[in-house]
């Protein structure tokens, strides 16, 4: 997908995402909304997809319309926690609203089936905000996000600091509801954010989770430079272990990749966890850095195939 984080067009060209829905947007924007700003949100695989477009060319349309920039993760580099890719619509704050609107109306035209009824179709959208702004959606003792969810009309969820992954420092904020009320709610949060400093440099990072899902991770050894034991899983037939390998200091790289998408991309594939050591940490007598997998065993094999597959299509060349 080439057109993954390209640039805005601003070619004026009209497209063929025309709204079967009406724009739900009825809102005169306030004064001010030429201050640039940027919203995340997770989108499926498909979901990405349908963004992007063959060769790019649904995105490009959707940036001409907007004004805004939109960017996607790769595919397989996903928000921690989740099997999603992480979209960021960034422009002035009317453009980057008008971009969410063509993406969400575009997504619920494709997904809903016409049944006869004139109930408007209800769905959600899971925004990703820093922890440190969701302070200024809840309010003393919820008063805001009550006061939001009036407005909107839409269903406001944040979900609980315990669920943060580890190394994470965003929170999902999940917006349920008829797709104007979802914008209303999502204008509103986008409102409240913009005036939050620390929100406004999380756009510096807007695809940082690669590297986080690997952070952390602790194993006590029952022998030097052998396995290690996961004590937390009592399941016999899918007891966790953890294996220690050497790959050459030279060739880590191959191992995790830009910005870790190749390590990801293994524990997907593998269902195992990987940490490797850092720089200097080398295995017993060798220049060799510890890369630790743990998983079951079958996840574990599949994660050291890959890992040397990658090690030997250099050693081929």
């Amino acid at each position: 997908m080439a057109m993954e984080g390209t640039q805005s067009l601003h070619n004026g060209s009209s497209s063929e995402l025309q709204h079967t829905q009406s724009s739900p947007r009825k809102s005169t924007p306030p004064p001010g909304n030429e201050r640039t700003t940027h919203m995340r949100f997770l989108l499926s695989n498909a979901e990405a997809g349908s963004v992007i477009g063959k060769g790019g060319s649904t995105i490009n349309d959707l940036q001409s319309q907007s004004g805004a920039r939109i960017q996607l993760s790769r595919n397989l580099d996903y928000f921690p926690g989740t099997a999603d890719r992480v979209a960021m619509v960034s422009g002035t704050i009317d453009d980057t609203l008008k971009a969410i609107d063509l993406i969400l109306t575009k997504l619920l035209n494709e997904s809903y089936v016409e049944d006869g009824t004139k109930v408007e179709p209800q769905s959600k959208i899971r925004l990703i905000v820093p922890s440190g702004s969701c302070g200024g959606i809840i309010g003393k003792g919820g008063a805001i996000i009550k006061s939001l969810i009036e407005d909107s009309q839409a269903g406001l969820k944040i979900s609980p600091l315990a669920d943060i992954h580890f190394g994470l420092h965003d929170r999902i904020v999940t917006v349920t509801g008829t797709l104007g009320g979802q914008m209303r709610a999502i204008e509103l949060i986008l409102l409240k954010l913009v005036e939050d400093p620390h929100y406004q440099q999380s756009a510096s990072a807007p695809f940082p989770y690669a590297a986080v899902a690997y952070n952390g991770m602790s194993y006590k050894p029952n022998g030097v430079g052998g396995k290690y034991q996961d004590n937390r899983v009592e399941n016999k037939e899918d007891r966790n272990s953890s294996v220690t390998i050497g790959v050459a200091d030279e060739h880590i790289g191959l191992v995790v990749g830009r910005g870790g998408r190749s390590l990801m991309e293994i524990s997907q594939l593998s269902g195992a966890r990987i940490k490797i050591s850092d720089r200097g940490d080398f295995m017993v007598g060798t220049s060799d850095r510890k890369v630790t997998i743990t998983g079951p065993q079958r996840a574990i094999h599949i994660a050291e195939s890959m890992i040397s597959r990658k090690v030997a299509s250099v050693s081929e060349r």
